[in-house]
């Protein structure tokens, strides 16, 4: 029932010109063929089916006014707060290989191209992350990277910016291929739409008046409209690897004019089982291969297991190899707590704890229907919320994500799909209705808040039995970033034994210390400052719902009152959703 609900909406901007629906390629406006010289750069899909509000020659082309236009779009949803770049200082990195470049201190310090460098000032970047200071000048200076770099860490920027910057500095930079078929310069592999998306809209930024063309084609959209994009050519394709063998064999794509790939989130590709699909590009393709005069190999994962490392030494030439601490989990972002639970009482806290705390909330669960029904749950208690998994078709996804990101339906009850990757900033609260099995995911998961330096708040809730396997583990994580452990938590870990930290290289639950560093060089690595005390405030959200709200009310400074009653009313419901 809830499906064909949220089906009976019309997304908009996702339509294409005919009125097609899941066209997810970049549109061109038609009034740039009439631009013969200039940039052609990407401009903002049109609202609606079809072409409605464009000019129809009665009224004259104001090239200036839709610049400003096609400006204002792309740089849309730059939050006005900006990044809080000082809780970046005390991440740790530790760099090997041979003949590393010096870390930047500033952007002003990259030696690139004079429009990327006024895109970059657009997005208000003041300063770069930790990833972004040592990932930037090695990737300018043309060597493969492997980097060891959680999601929040300003990753995209580390690679899409060198990339762009090369391709426009390269000697064959205005030359374009006249064919049905399309010859990137640089490709970006990475496991989920959502993903790729993200990075084709940061990439739209980054690529902005400087005649490049990024695309992404992906699975979850009809392939015929896709194809049409790939006949107009690109600079950067963003591509899932399913998708992109499929244009590959159909003589769509060709990889020969590749000087840059890129492997995002190699892991999860890797736990996705693409690792077929990764080597048919990369070895049975005309790609060209890696080494000096070949491709320019960059491959980032949070994790670096022994798959995953066997990854790099295949594709890479004489790498370098980055590792961050990890970024925002610490005590003074991310407040972390468990709740122990049963199974009946579960629903109600959920109620307390979404009450209680304002903005924007994202309620994990292990199971697709579990997901659907907790948003009806929540609908029919007055909170306006969406479910995001994996049965649901593109469409819907962007549509459930595009109304969470604007506050429209502030809850996002979500399976594991959303868990990583995906960038939605100012999340202020995390649940854990349903913990994971392992902590890599709990990590992960707990991760989409307390982005770029903001202070975030994660909930998760232990059902004894369920969740015992897990305790030893979670517990781990909470003494490693100084945070409470509950008694019955210990209690639980004691009766499960001892926590074995799992054989890999890097992340993975853990802070940048002996788990990452140390098993890199077989010796004790840099440690993470853990933060400072635990917030007195933050000490416990309590069992009862009116607990739930006074502590959440202490730590936030939220009304819980106004926060029911701005999401509770039924004006606001029937505001937000549309439904009466």
């Amino acid at each position: 029932m809830q499906q064909n609900r949220r089906r009976s909406y019309q997304p908009q901007g996702i339509f294409d010109e005919r009125g097609i629906e899941n066209f997810n390629g970049p549109l061109r406006h038609p009034a740039e063929a009439l631009l013969c010289d200039g940039p052609k750069h990407d401009v903002p899909r049109p609202t609606g089916a079809g072409w409605g509000d464009v000019n129809d020659g009665t009224d004259v082309f104001n090239e200036e006014e839709q610049r400003q236009k096609d400006e204002k779009a792309v740089f849309s949803n730059i939050g006005a707060e900006g990044i809080n770049f000082d809780a970046y200082e005390d991440v740790q990195v530790a760099v090997t290989g041979e003949d590393i470049p010096h870390p930047i201190a500033s952007f002003d310090e990259s030696v690139w191209d004079q429009k990327v460098a006024r895109n970059v000032q657009r997005c208000k970047y003041r300063k770069p992350t930790p990833v972004q200071r040592y990932a930037i000048p090695i990737a300018l200076a043309g060597r493969d990277l492997a980097a060891c770099a959680q999601t929040g860490s300003g990753k995209t920027a580390a690679f899409m910016l060198p990339v762009i910057s090369a391709i426009i500095t390269a000697e064959d930079s205005g030359s374009k291929v006249l064919s049905e078929k399309a010859y990137p310069k640089a490709l970006v592999l990475c496991p989920t739409r959502e993903l790729a998306n993200q990075i084709y809209e940061e990439s739209r930024k980054f690529a902005y008046q400087t005649g490049l063309r990024p695309l992404v084609i992906c699975g979850g959209a009809p392939s015929v409209f896709q194809k049409r994009e790939l006949s107009k050519g690109c600079d950067m394709l963003i591509a899932t690897p399913g998708r992109l063998n499929h244009f590959i064999e159909g003589g769509r794509v060709s990889l020969s004019h590749v000087k840059h790939i890129v492997l995002d989130e190699a892991d999860r590709m890797l736990d996705m089982g693409f690792e077929p699909q990764i080597r048919q590009v990369t070895e049975d393709s005309d790609l060209p291969k890696p080494g000096e005069g070949g491709r320019q190999t960059l491959m980032f994962s949070a994790t670096f297991a022994p798959d995953v490392q066997k990854l790099a030494a295949d594709f890479m030439h004489r790498y370098a190899f980055l590792a961050t601490g990890r970024v925002g989990f610490s005590i003074d972002l991310i407040i972390q707590h468990v709740e122990e639970v049963d199974a009946r009482g579960k629903k109600a806290l959920l109620l307390a704890l979404v009450r209680a705390v304002e903005g924007l909330t994202l309620v994990f669960t292990d199971r697709k229907s579990q997901a659907d029904y907790l948003e009806d749950f929540l609908i029919n208690n007055n909170f306006p919320a969406t479910a995001i998994h994996g049965d649901l078709t593109q469409a819907e996804r962007e549509f459930a994500l595009m109304q969470f990101r604007k506050g429209e339906t502030p809850i996002l009850v979500a399976t594991d799909v959303a868990s990583r990757g995906l960038d939605v900033q100012h999340v202020t609260h995390v649940i854990n209705y349903d913990l994971p099995p392992d902590v890599d995911t709990y990590v992960h998961r707990i991760g989409r808040t307390g982005r770029a330096g903001k202070k975030g708040l994660a909930t998760a809730f232990f059902e004894t039995g369920r969740d015992s396997n897990v305790a030893p583990a979670l517990v781990e994580i909470l003494r490693e970033t100084n945070q409470e452990v509950p008694e019955f938590l210990s209690q639980a870990a004691a009766m499960a034994g001892p926590y074995v930290p799992p054989v890999r290289i890097g992340g993975g639950g853990s802070t940048f210390g002996s788990r990452m560093g140390g098993r890199l060089r077989g010796e004790q690595g840099p440690q993470v400052s853990p933060g400072g005390p635990v917030d007195s405030s933050m000490s416990s959200l309590g069992r009862k719902d009116e607990q739930a709200e006074r502590s959440c009310k202490s730590a936030w400074g939220a009304d819980a009152d106004e926060a029911a009653g701005g999401w509770g009313s039924k004006q606001a419901y029937e505001k937000h959703n549309g439904w009466g």
